[in-house]
């Protein structure tokens, strides 16, 4: 298990992080959500170093392909340059670029392009679900560019130990130049209650966007089998998409009565869900680290998701959580059945949820961890001691 020391390198007082995120935190998804987790638990303690949220791309529309749509795109990328460009001329600073595959690539690589030609370093902190999939589908000149803006970064962040022995041969990278960084969010207390429910329908929730890769009919058509019909169960699918396709689907399948669709919500809107619901269901296909698992844990609710991504890393088989293998529509209902009719298996996945949260994924450990990499991207400019962990685990 890779470690990185112990240092006790003085953070600088004066230095600017452009957090270049695709969407910004309002409009950027999962990526938007934890770079705001983490600006809220560094704003929480001692504030030596200046963030600034760059967006590079606008709302999640503008990824269209009509002109309209095309020109916005172009109007956001030119204007996250000139940030870029602006900032380093009058400040000492780095970049923190997110980064996932497709249209986001494409722009990084005209950005960092652009922020190499002007001797700014970067770190990139890699957030797709199959990130080397994606780079063998492409072709030989794309191959070059990308390789060459992971190799000519300071450090890349993966999600887990997959992402990192997978992108390290992909791209060729050493893993000493690599950091498992798995995601985090806020604890939500002390306002959390843990008074066990009793009496009331199993409250079970989604979350995130509605998708056939997030596994949301495999759950409706799991919800909608004749075993499940009679248990006692209302659902609630909250997040962005084809809301109105899977609602339909839902009434095809005659259980729309017993689910709700809210829609995309914010973190108190996610919160206050979380703090009603019983059991957190994401059936995923492929994933990163879904941020709605984590949520799950740190409201202590019964977690049921796919051994994908990092998914097996953060949650213990029948301890933590129950796994089930993605696209088994049967093995979901029943891990669904177990969990709403017995309610002391419900409180002891719950109990081992919260625990598991607390050991290991509080945003606030997360936030130390992550300025660490960027003071020590400054120090290093300054001939100090660097605070970048080499394949640093969490």
């Amino acid at each position: 298990m890779y470690r990185s020391s112990p240092s006790t390198t003085i953070l600088p007082r004066v230095g600017t992080v452009l957090m270049i995120t695709p969407g910004g935190l309002e409009n950027g998804g999962g990526i938007g959500r934890q770079m705001g987790y983490f600006l809220q638990a560094y704003r929480a303690g001692e504030q030596r170093l200046h963030y600034q949220i760059v967006d590079s791309r606008g709302p999640w529309y503008l990824g269209g392909s009509s002109p309209l749509h095309i020109a916005g795109a172009i109007r956001y990328l030119g204007s996250a340059m000139v940030t870029i460009f602006r900032a380093r001329l009058s400040s000492p600073c780095v970049a923190h670029v997110n980064i996932t595959g497709r249209g986001s690539t494409i722009r990084k690589i005209i950005l960092l392009t652009m922020a190499r030609a002007i001797g700014l370093r970067y770190v990139l902190h890699l957030h797709d679900y199959d990130y080397a999939e994606y780079y063998r589908s492409r072709g030989t000149f794309l191959k070059r560019l990308i390789a060459t803006m992971f190799r000519r970064a300071v450090a890349v962040i993966v999600l887990g130990r997959r992402d990192l022995e997978i992108v390290s041969q992909s791209l060729q990278l050493s893993k000493d130049r690599m950091i498992v960084l798995h995601n985090a969010v806020p604890d939500p207390l002390p306002g959390l209650d843990t008074t066990p429910r009793t009496g009331k329908p199993c409250h079970l929730l989604f979350l995130g966007y509605l998708s056939a890769r997030k596994g949301v009919p495999d759950l409706l058509r799991a919800l909608a089998g004749p075993t499940m019909k009679e248990r006692p169960w209302r659902a609630t699918l909250a997040g962005g998409g084809p809301v109105e396709e899977f609602r339909n689907l839902a009434k095809d399948l005659g259980i729309v009565e017993r689910l709700d669709f809210p829609g995309w919500l914010d973190q108190d809107g996610v919160r206050a869900l979380c703090t009603d619901a019983d059991v957190l269901v994401l059936p995923s296909y492929a994933e990163g680290l879904a941020m709605s698992v984590l949520e799950g844990l740190s409201h202590g609710l019964a977690v049921i998701t796919t051994p994908v991504g990092a998914h097996s890393e953060v949650i213990e088989p029948e301890v933590s959580g129950i796994m089930v293998p993605p696209g088994d529509v049967a093995a979901l209902a029943d891990a669904l059945i177990r969990v709403i009719e017995d309610e002391s298996l419900r409180g002891r996945l719950a109990r081992a949820a919260r625990d598991r949260f607390l050991e290991a994924f509080d945003v606030r450990r997360y936030a130390a961890r992550l300025v660490q990499v960027h003071a020590g991207m400054f120090a290093s400019q300054c001939d100090h001691p660097s605070l970048v962990g080499k394949g640093q685990m969490s």
